[in-house]
């Protein structure tokens, strides 16, 4: 069998900015869009759009460039869009109940199906009409029988290791992680950290280092 080419993460991350623009382009009604007007766009550099796109199938046409309409499908396909991801949250804190009411989540097929707290005075309480926070001590048994795809850590970084245990025992594929550190799965599991004050930091040194042209 004919193994898959491995794609950096670079590249990966690099998929859902053309995603964003392509996006915009198909709202403006625009069909055709080159490697130069999408470089204008994302900042990406025309050369390394080309080569990230081919990873993934001739999605252009010398001498016209590339159809919008069917560039975004590429794309939607090749990161997995096009399907619902089913989500739990762990943490009904503000960090949890913002993602659980983002309504862009649930328009592109990712679905908040229950929140997690040990706090009884939030254990009860409505989000929404739908969606109740849950008591953090049955959530392993709700993952097991909801088939939840992705977990997400909206806890102080103390909780953040026993609660992605949990979710890795209960069979979660993916872990969206908020909690500040660094947390440890099997490699049957995925996992994107987002540290916030990090990329705060990294904000203010470039504010404090960026030179005057």
């Amino acid at each position: 069998m004919k193994q898959k080419p491995i794609i950096s993460n670079a590249v990966i991350r690099r998929l859902p900015r053309y995603r964003r623009y392509l996006r915009e382009l198909r709202s403006s009604r625009i069909d055709k869009v080159s490697s130069k007007e999408l470089s204008e766009l994302t900042g990406y550099t025309a050369s390394q759009i080309r080569q990230d796109l081919n990873h993934f199938g001739d999605f252009g046409q010398q001498g016209y460039g590339y159809n919008v309409d069917v560039l975004y499908a590429g794309i939607n396909a090749v990161i997995g869009l096009g399907r619902t991801y089913k989500m739990v949250i762990a943490g009904a804190g503000n960090l949890g109940r913002a993602i659980a009411n983002h309504n862009y989540y649930y328009k592109t097929g990712f679905i908040v199906t229950a929140l997690f707290d040990k706090n009884p005075d939030l254990i009860g309480r409505k989000i929404r009409e739908d969606l109740q926070i849950l008591d953090y001590a049955d959530m392993k048994e709700y993952i097991e029988k909801n088939d939840i795809d992705i977990g997400i850590i909206c806890t102080t970084k103390d909780a953040a290791q026993e609660i992605a245990d949990i979710f890795c025992a209960a069979g979660v594929k993916g872990i969206w992680n908020f909690a500040p550190i660094d947390i440890e799965i099997p490699d049957n599991v995925c996992i994107e950290n987002v540290h916030l004050s990090d990329m705060l930091y990294s904000l203010v040194y470039r504010m404090n280092n960026k030179t005057n042209e």
